[in-house]
């Protein structure tokens, strides 16, 4: 008997079929050795504007010496190719129509004994490329993340913001999907944040921000999609870079990167190295409200935090390609991450009316974790006999555990007994992803795709909780925060997208995408004298939607300049620690727990763009709106609640994750390149942002509307063709919650790099936080309880690093360059910082 489940699969293969889509093209040619005839492996190409040589995208050829640009929007464009040793090539006036592909004769590369002089004085690719569906960040560039994490390189991005845990918002809103090339990267597990943490920042190429991604992205995200790339050359020969850094407060770490290439096979491999230490402290004021107000007898925990977090961790990069015929490409790559985590935590508590815990005392907090990712993936294409007609494949298997222990030893000024409590804490997880994606492009100016994918997310969480009895002096299980947790999330999308191309200037895409889910959770409750019916406590989530998305896109005077107008919707689910109802202690005053009965967030997403190109300067701007429903937020409640744990104690926060509200939210960013001077340029970016939360009755509080912004700036100043100095300057307006409100922050961080050794080594010093000012503050208003909190999770650091890039630029050629060294262009960022 067909199940409700299976005919919604049956129904959404059978109409899925039904649609529609943008005004794009491709353009291809092949570069050759003009002496050899040879294929040139590795060339590296720029297409500009013809207007203003604003870059758009980058290329690289391949074994066949084959240079593709997809998805180009249609207008007047020029090509730049470059490549070690050889004279420039610049083919202008590229028209690209509805005749899809456009295919350019044969480009012949002469040998040139001289470095060309255009390229030694730009000496770095673009840092920005404006595109109306997606911005593409060349971060590679970024002198001021040197020796830091992805984290770190992430809070240079425009638009973005890390917070003090590690969490990324995209213009400002932390429902973000993350991928790593392309894809959600499987070893992360739950913690995407910790991955972040861990991966360097010189493993990072560029990173893309996707605000309103179509049907072929998965729905998940609800401020978008943020997608790293990594580094990977293409360069034939062997070739590497060595990367070693070292700054205040013992931080330091190196790293070494290798790739051989030639006609058949690329193969790839690295090992990153560092020791990250991050002092930071904190204050916390939680003041008792009776009848709403603060009186003299309101109890109040003052606490002061020093926190000092250590971290080494190993990771470790490695793979193959195989051009198996000129159509044919298969890969096979591995990433392993092993993680330990030292983290301690001095508090001192400072007590007001709360006679039995006296006036004072002191906790010592020690968390250890050790951590092991590894990722496995296999990828395949194909391309078929019709140009631009393509099959992809991906199947990767992830597995990530996580072994910590959390220990708390507190002692009272009053002589009261000290509270010593032992926590040991194990998780893993298993997760499996299949990808089919097929690109069908057909009648010149139409294009068809269509995919199918399959993601299985298993984890195992355990916590068990141990307090020392004072009489016996033997440590005792409490059960009321031990216990096991199981979650088994999978979700089976497919979608459509179609483009197509109305007139001359005007294109539209639409697309489908259908989405089942399943959530199986089971919580296992470890006391043995609870009821039966209490030992277990089992959820189970079903949800199928269609997410549908719309795109029309027009060019406004010459083809440079369009205009966008984007509809799509989108999905935030919850994770696990979400809906894991146990109660999680992160310190004796501060107490959170999951909700399994938590419902995913359903977004409606616009957005309106303009792009506008002029000769020293570009800029894009854009104007969207969201309205959520079911949101998702920790919500702080009565610690009454949970009175079998924190007794009849006022002083502490409580919190739950709630589906508390619907919001409105629209918001304006703009974002601009100018290039004053050849030797100076800077990237600037404001976002400003209102929005109206609307919480759901049973939450009793009103409604809050809050309008707030923050921007940064990133410039570079090229002091010599060798000498660069880069500063990012940031500010984030205070904003509001429905619990209270977010208070502004700002900080700037500078860096200068020196070019030695013929171009071939780099030398960096940095300073990241140079007034010390950058700290999280808030304030909470709750019916029982007003909190003030402030966190500072590093303070200034210095660090000088040195990068050296080393190989053989081209095994295919029948005699050795003339003049072959490195290029401003092609070498200059490209080692890896």
């Amino acid at each position: 008997m067909i199940s409700t489940r299976d005919l919604k699969l049956i129904f959404f293969i059978i109409f899925c079929p039904l649609f529609l889509f943008a005004q794009q093209g491709t353009i291809e040619t092949i570069v050759i050795d003009e002496e050899t005839n040879d294929p040139i492996i590795g060339a590296s190409a720029s297409l500009l504007q013809q207007s203003n040589q604003s870059y758009i995208q980058g290329a690289q050829s391949d074994v066949q010496g084959k240079l593709v640009f997809s998805d180009v929007d249609f207008g007047t464009y020029a090509i730049r190719i470059t490549y070690v040793g050889k004279e420039n090539v610049l083919i202008e006036n590229v028209r690209v129509t509805n005749q899809q592909p456009i295919k350019l004769a044969q480009v012949s590369m002469m040998d040139d004994g001289t470095l060309i002089e255009e390229v030694v004085v730009e000496g770095r690719v673009p840092e920005m490329s404006l595109g109306i569906d997606k911005k593409v960040f060349d971060v590679s560039q970024s002198l001021v993340s040197v020796g830091g994490s992805a984290s770190d390189l992430l809070q240079n991005v425009p638009t973005l913001d890390v917070d003090a845990d590690g969490n990324v918002s995209l213009r400002g809103s932390s429902s973000v999907k993350i991928l790593i090339d392309g894809r959600e990267s499987a070893m992360a597990g739950s913690d995407i944040n910790a991955l972040l943490q861990s991966l360097p920042a010189n493993s990072i190429e560029k990173v893309e921000l996707i605000t309103n991604p179509s049907a072929k992205y998965d729905a998940e995200g609800q401020s978008g999609i943020i997608n790293i790339i990594l580094k990977k050359n293409v360069r034939t020969g062997l070739n590497g870079s060595v990367t070693a850094s070292g700054g205040s407060y013992d931080n330091y770490s190196g790293g070494v990167d290798l790739n051989y290439r030639d006609r058949n096979f690329n193969f790839f491999g690295g090992y990153n190295y560092a020791n990250r230490v991050r002092p930071g402290n904190g204050f916390n004021d939680n003041t008792e409200l009776i009848d709403g107000i603060i009186r003299e007898n309101s109890e109040r925990t003052i606490s002061t935090t020093d926190n000092n977090r250590k971290g080494k961790n190993h990771t470790f990069r490695f793979g193959t390609d195989w051009y198996a015929a000129p159509k044919t490409t298969f890969s096979l790559g591995a990433n392993v991450s092993v993680r330990d985590n030292d983290r301690r935590s001095d508090i001192d508590y400072r007590y007001f009316n709360i006679p039995d815990l006296g006036e004072s005392a002191s906790r010592v907090s020690q968390q250890y974790e050790e951590d092991l990712g590894v990722d496995i993936t296999f990828d395949f294409k194909q391309e078929l006999k019709r140009e631009g007609e393509e099959i992809t494949a991906n199947i990767t298997y992830g597995n990530d555990t996580e072994d910590g222990t959390n220990d708390f030893y507190q002692t009272y000024a009053n002589g009261r007994a000290p509270f010593e409590r032992q926590n040991v804490t194990s998780e893993a997880g298993k997760n499996w992803n299949f990808q089919l994606d097929y690109v069908l492009p057909f009648a010149q100016d139409h294009k068809f795709e269509a995919g199918y994918r399959t993601i299985v997310r298993n984890s195992e969480d355990s916590q068990w909780s141990e307090i020392l009895d004072t009489v016996t002096n033997q440590f005792m299980p409490d059960y009321g925060v031990s216990n096991d947790f199981d979650l088994t999330n999978s979700v089976h999308a497919l979608y459509v997208n179609y483009q197509r191309k109305l007139t001359e200037k005007l294109g539209v895409q639409v697309g489908l995408r259908g989405e089942q889910t399943y959530l199986q959770s089971t919580y296992y409750n470890l006391d043995p004298n609870a009821p039966e019916d209490e030992k277990t406590n089992d959820g189970n989530q079903d949800f199928f939607r269609l997410y549908p998305s719309a795109f029309l896109s027009y060019e406004v005077g010459n083809s440079d300049d369009k205009v966008q107008l984007s509809y799509t919707r989108r999905v935030q689910r919850p994770r696990g620690w979400q809906v894991n109802p146990f109660v999680n202690i992160n310190d004796e005053i501060n107490y959170r727990q999951g909700n399994p009965n938590l419902l995913p967030e359903d977004i409606h997403s616009f957005e309106l763009s303009f792009a506008k190109f002029y000769d020293k300067w570009n800029f894009i701007s854009s104007a969207y709106y969201r309205r959520s429903s079911d949101m998702m937020s920790p919500f702080l409640r009565d610690p009454e609640e949970i009175a079998d744990i924190v007794g009849d104690r006022s002083n502490v926060t409580y919190s739950r994750w709630e589906n508390v509200s619907k919001q409105d939210a629209m918001g304006l960013e703009l974002i601009s390149k100018v290039n004053f001077l050849r030797w100076w340029d800077a990237t600037a970016n404001v976002n400003l942002f209102y929005d109206k939360t609307m919480p759901y009755a049973e939450f009793n509080t009103g409604d809050v509307e809050n309008f707030s912004w923050n921007g940064n700036i990133n410039t570079n100043v090229k002091f010599t063709k060798s000498t660069t100095l880069q500063a990012r300057g940031f500010y984030r307006a205070p904003r509001k919650w429905i619990q209270g409100r977010m208070k502004s922050m700002a900080g700037l961080d500078v860096a200068v790099r020196q070019d030695v050794l013929a171009g071939k080594g780099s030398v960096m010093f940095n300073v990241r936080d140079v007034f010390n000012s950058q700290r999280f503050r808030m304030e909470n208003n709750l019916p029982t309880q007003f909190i003030q909190m402030e966190n500072r999770w590093m303070r200034r650091m210095f660090s000088l690093s040195f990068t050296y890039r080393f190989g053989i630029q081209d095994l295919t050629k029948k005699k050795e360059d003339r003049g072959a060294g490195d290029n401003g262009m092609d070498e200059g960022m490209e080692g890896g910082f």
